[in-house]
């Protein structure tokens, strides 16, 4: 997957410019607030149509326009394309291959990325649910059937946690929970399958770059930790049954709180850096390490699943690394395209190979 052009039209604080990458290292650089990220977020809505900065629409369009338009020319599935996004009116308008589609989803079929962004380091500086919603929109990026697995699992969830509430008023309810515990089972056990599968490709990944990006002084793990006790090991049948043990177990603390215990909606993903949790031990630079490796480690799983090499951005990713990790990621990332933004011209000066723009006011140069 390559970027060839990418034009943007009354995006954001940028009124009109075409930029014509290189298929290795694009670093992007100049001072705060004149639209390097703009351009990455652009690049990034071509994989579905959802920005990592906002939810609405209006405020991706410049502020003196109605309208904001994205073209994007690029090289995928062995052959070169074009994909236009319109945002503006009632509802965007989206162009494939000159084509009209119905939804920006159709775009999650045709070009691929990876983004990092400042606000990945929630990954972990926060809790369980970031680390859980990674994970688990990496799975549904991979195959539809894991986002339909999903969301049949979290509507059973709402079901079960209702009927928990009613429960408590009517107590002769409680031998209804059979029936949604058996349905949840089922999900959760599907569910957790496959992020068992996904955790433990991805940690290996992950291991090899943080290897190359902190020079081999650390080692970087990922382990899933489980609520109802899941181990790799264990099969699809297997784990229906220790969720179906822990709902048991759980009934009456469920019960009596009106809601579900344990499961997949309270598993979480386990960090650590040379054997200790890095939410608590690692500094600022190892944080941003070790969510880079996970980020870097995605798009490699994505490749071996998908058969097709996503595009890396990576938006202010070299502040707090030291000169050796920034090495890394300008000079090491070998055979695919990589986006990087950053304010300090010092960085943009240690890149051996790739092209380099400067953002000023909105225009590229």
């Amino acid at each position: 997957m390559k970027v060839l052009a990418i034009d943007l039209k009354n995006y954001r604080n940028i009124a009109d410019c075409t930029v014509e990458p290189c298929s290795g290292v694009n670093v992007i650089y100049g001072d705060n607030a004149q639209g390097k990220t703009n351009l990455i977020e652009a690049l990034w809505l071509f994989c579905g149509g959802h920005s990592f900065r906002t939810a609405k629409d209006s405020e991706v369009i410049r502020w003196d326009r109605d309208f904001a338009r994205l073209g994007l020319r690029f090289f995928g599935q062995e052959r070169e394309q074009t994909a236009v996004l319109t945002i503006g009116g009632k509802r965007r308008q989206v162009l494939i291959n000159g084509v009209e589609k119905k939804s920006s989803s159709a775009l999650i079929e045709k070009f691929c990325a990876v983004v990092f962004s400042p606000e990945h380091l929630n990954l972990i500086k926060r809790g369980p649910g970031e680390r859980r919603r990674f994970i688990d929109s990496a799975l549904c990026r991979e195959k539809l059937q894991n986002a339909v697995i999903l969301s049949k699992y979290n509507r059973m969830l709402i079901q079960r946690n209702a009927l928990l509430k009613d429960v408590m008023r009517k107590p002769e309810l409680e031998d209804t929970l059979e029936i949604w515990d058996e349905q949840l089972t089922r999900y959760g056990a599907m569910l957790t399958r496959r992020r068992l599968d996904y955790v433990q490709i991805l940690s290996k990944r992950a291991a090899r770059f943080h290897k190359g990006i902190s020079g081999g002084k650390e080692k970087l793990e990922i382990r899933y930790v489980s609520t109802a006790d899941a181990v790799s090991d264990d099969s699809e049948r297997g784990l229906e049954q220790k969720l179906a043990d822990k709902f048991r177990q759980n009934r009456k603390n469920d019960v009596k709180l009106g809601a579900t215990l344990a499961g997949p909606h309270r598993d979480d993903i386990e960090i650590l850096i040379n054997g200790k949790n890095a939410k608590s031990f690692a500094s600022q630079g190892q944080q941003r390490s070790a969510v880079l490796s996970l980020k870097l480690a995605e798009a490699a799983v994505l490749k071996e699943r998908m058969g097709e090499e996503p595009v890396i951005l990576l938006d202010d990713v070299l502040s707090e690394l030291d000169n050796g990790r920034q090495d890394f990621l300008l000079n090491e990332l070998k055979d695919c395209q990589v986006f990087i933004t950053c304010c300090e011209r010092s960085n943009k000066e240690q890149l051996k190979n790739g092209k380099i723009f400067f953002v000023e006011n909105g225009v590229i140069s």
